[in-house]
């Protein structure tokens, strides 16, 4: 399933569609098409272990619109512009390493920014035909974009280390405990704090 979200305090001519892929087999296929400029492959493909929440992730989606429509992408195109959103620094090929999919990546999430007053009649970029592509293209189980699934399948490791932010220690007398990869929740939402604070101060020193 593809979800057509507009997001608030943006233009409604402009909709992001989202679709997330459980347990895929042709990531390597998937970033070569990439890499060649296939524009085909025109869409944001991140490796949902690095996303927390869906609200990490659209809010890399908000910026990364409102710098299009103020010409402002520091990037190729709106789709580019939200993997580089993610980061928390201005280098936009380290931003494609730590957040955009690798050959083995296995869950991902797929977005693509569609701009109705420059496509329309484009059947494309409809919801249905953006969800005919990325099903015939991506093998791979669609699943909801949902923040549960991203707690089941996000390394809060990876993040922390994407981030810079420390892994806090144990208050005195107590041993670390080897939890869970994915963190708990208290933890997790003091990690996405966070990391939507750096994100938003990206570029502003």
């Amino acid at each position: 399933m593809v979800e057509k979200l507009h997001l608030s305090h943006l233009p409604p001519e402009l909709a992001v569609y989202v679709a997330s892929y459980t347990n895929v087999k042709n990531a390597a296929y998937l970033r070569q098409q990439l890499l060649a400029g296939n524009q085909t492959f025109n869409y944001a493909f991140i490796d949902a272990s690095t996303i927390l929440s869906r609200g990490h992730l659209l809010t890399a989606c908000f910026r990364a619109c409102n710098d299009y429509i103020h010409d402002r992408l520091k990037s190729n195109n709106v789709q580019s512009e939200i993997v580089f959103c993610l980061s928390s620094n201005n280098n936009i090929g380290d931003a494609f390493r730590r957040f955009g999919i690798s050959d083995d990546s296995k869950d991902i999430v797929v977005v693509k920014v569609g701009d109705s007053a420059v496509e329309e009649g484009n059947q494309n970029m409809t919801k249905s035909g953006i969800e005919a592509h990325l099903n015939g293209s991506v093998e791979g189980t669609n699943v909801d974009f949902s923040d549960a699934w991203l707690r089941d399948v996000c390394a809060l490791d990876k993040v922390r280390k994407n981030y810079k932010i420390a892994r806090p220690q144990p208050a005195k007398g107590l041993k670390a405990v080897n939890g869970d990869m994915h963190g708990t929740k208290d933890e997790r939402s003091e990690v996405e704090v966070q990391v939507l604070g750096l994100m938003a101060l990206r570029g502003a020193t």
